[in-house]
């Protein structure tokens, strides 16, 4: 079953919607059977919905009334009661309320700091620091040397890090650095 172009008056295989010679537009369905005569409106079967608004003043308010209860309810725990003194009968020797300890401060209470005995931490601040500049770096501790394995020991970020480090390394008892490349030549060997 073939159709005719309208317009040249070849015979055209259903399905084309121009004809393949002079490619004029052929009537939609021409040759096809139970096919619709006209194009309808195209659409989706999925329903189009709003944002939530509705939930999202709801959850706002909920919020707004839980900082309002927290911030503004009255009182603290921290504040100390008044003392209160029972009436006593007429000559009565009132007693004197003893004194409470005095409370030492939240500064007072601190000790103060100890220089750090342990390098672990300092070690690991100077491997981070290496990380985030991407200088990837192992570091190790040699009794009183550090090790630094690293491609990039001539790099002068490398040097400035190190130097930066040189402090907090000297206080937890760290006095030398080496830096060895991937295969374990020394490339640098220094004094903190």
């Amino acid at each position: 079953m073939s159709a005719v172009c309208p317009a040249c008056g070849v015979a055209i295989v259903p399905g084309y919607v121009r004809c393949p010679k002079c490619h004029a537009a052929l009537p939609y369905g021409a040759g096809r059977r139970g096919a619709p005569t006209s194009i309808g409106s195209g659409g989706t079967a999925v329903k189009e919905t709003r944002f939530p608004l509705g939930a999202v003043i709801a959850a706002v308010v909920v919020v707004l009334v839980i900082v309002m209860f927290f911030g503004l309810r009255g009182g603290s725990d921290d504040e100390p009661e008044p003392d209160v003194v029972p009436e006593q009968p007429a000559g009565a020797t009132v007693p004197v309320p003893a004194q409470r300890p005095a409370q030492p401060s939240a500064i007072e209470a601190i000790p103060p700091a100890q220089p750090a005995t342990n390098p672990s931490s300092a070690v690991a601040d100077l491997e981070r620091a290496l990380r985030q500049q991407r200088l990837w770096s192992t570091v190790e501790v040699d009794g009183a040397r550090i090790d630094v394995r690293s491609a990039a020991c001539g790099d002068a970020e490398l040097t400035r890090l190190i130097d930066g480090a040189a402090a907090s390394l000297r206080g937890v008892g760290l006095t030398r650095l080496r830096c060895l490349a991937q295969s374990g030549a020394v490339v640098l060997e220094r004094d903190l």
